[in-house]
């Protein structure tokens, strides 16, 4: 069974399918539209079952008393063919596009929040099963969870043996002290010297000259083996401390594909150019396919705090047929002592080792 572009232009073709929605709509025909989890407790929101496609979420969420962790406490995991551990594992905030447990209106074309103030989450990355499927959420936190959700997906006789399982995990690194840190440079190494001419090195300074020949010290925002494509990811940078230099975009993306030796065939030249921004950004914007979708700088303190970004490979994504390591310096060499977490999103055909657990909520929450 195809599934279909999704594109205007495929609308008129008459697919075989039929279409089905698990949802949380009120069983007595009353109006208590929502799921009622106390901490701790998990609940299923469907079991598809045979051959189908999960092409759109839509989740809001509310706690009591209110938690202003609500969304990294509450967890969306997915089961695809009858697998024993989950190929999504993600705190819901993340997984639907935003870091730090925060709420935003922003439009991508696989993720969005929207008004009021991004509480309604939707999804539309498709997501294949040729054996049913099982969807649940679970409240780790303290408040008792108000849970509203939509699973709409497409019902077949079978599906092609070609597609893949959609992936997403979460995953954030403890700080590091960072390469500036272990130099003792001062904001003034990081001057640039005006009186070197332009082609030689704009003037940069020892910490611009800093090699990183290996990316061993990257953070890292995917690790797999096995065959898929990588479709792309959120990632959150808390500035949380000022340093020498804040600015943390210098940091480079490195992917390497099939355990490639360094340097990857994917290697970029900065965290902005690499979330398709460019020269220090200091707007929030979002477009279909990348996005800043949180800037916690300010005049006096340009690119500090929480920021966060995603980078969606819709029209571009990654192949790999043994593993993939997706990684990116935390600024250049590595310099910089940050926060960082992320989600990536992948699919994987035939994944036998279970995903890493996913970090307990007290290593969740935002600092």
């Amino acid at each position: 069974m195809q599934l279909g572009s999704g594109s205007l232009a495929d609308l008129a073709r008459l697919r075989d399918f039929r279409r089905r929605r698990l949802s949380s709509w009120d069983r007595g025909g009353g109006n208590a539209d929502y799921l009622t989890l106390a901490p701790g407790e998990s609940a299923l929101l469907g079991e598809p079952r045979g051959a189908g496609c999960v092409k759109h979420l839509w989740v809001t969420l509310m706690t009591l008393p209110p938690d202003p962790h609500e969304l990294c406490a509450a967890v969306l995991r997915c089961f695809w063919d009858g697998e024993a551990s989950p190929s999504v594992e993600v705190p819901v905030g993340d997984f639907f596009g935003m870091g730090f447990g925060l709420r935003r209106n922003f439009v991508s074309l696989p993720l969005q929040m929207s008004p009021e103030d991004g509480k309604g989450m939707n999804c539309w990355f498709p997501m294949p099963f040729a054996d049913g499927a099982r969807l649940e959420v679970e409240n780790q936190g303290e408040s008792t969870l108000i849970f509203f959700y939509y699973v709409d997906y497409e019902e077949y006789d079978s599906l092609d043996a070609d597609l893949a399982r959609f992936h997403a995990a979460w995953h954030r690194t403890p700080v590091s002290a960072g390469v500036a840190r272990e130099k003792g440079w001062t904001r003034a190494d990081y001057r640039l010297d005006e009186s070197r001419p332009a082609g030689a090195g704009r003037g940069f300074g020892p910490p611009w000259q800093e090699p990183n020949l290996d990316g061993a010290r990257n953070y890292v925002i995917l690790d797999v083996e096995g065959r898929g494509q990588y479709v792309g990811c959120v990632l959150n940078v808390d500035v949380f401390e000022r340093q020498p230099n804040d600015w943390y975009g210098e940091g480079d993306d490195m992917i390497f594909v099939d355990g490639e030796p360094w340097p990857p065939r994917l290697h970029g030249t900065g965290t902005e150019d690499y979330f398709n921004t460019a020269f220090c950004p200091t707007q929030e914007y979002s477009a279909p396919y990348h996005g800043l979708t949180l800037y916690g700088g300010s005049p006096e303190w340009p690119w500090g705090g929480k920021n966060s970004m995603y980078r969606f490979h819709v029209e571009d994504p990654i192949r790999f047929e043994r593993s993939i390591r997706v990684t990116i310096e935390t600024g250049h060499a590595n310099a910089l002592a940050n926060d960082y977490s992320s989600t990536a999103y992948w699919y994987q055909a035939g994944r036998s080792e279970p995903l890493p657990p996913l970090a307990p909520l007290e290593a969740r929450r935002p600092r």
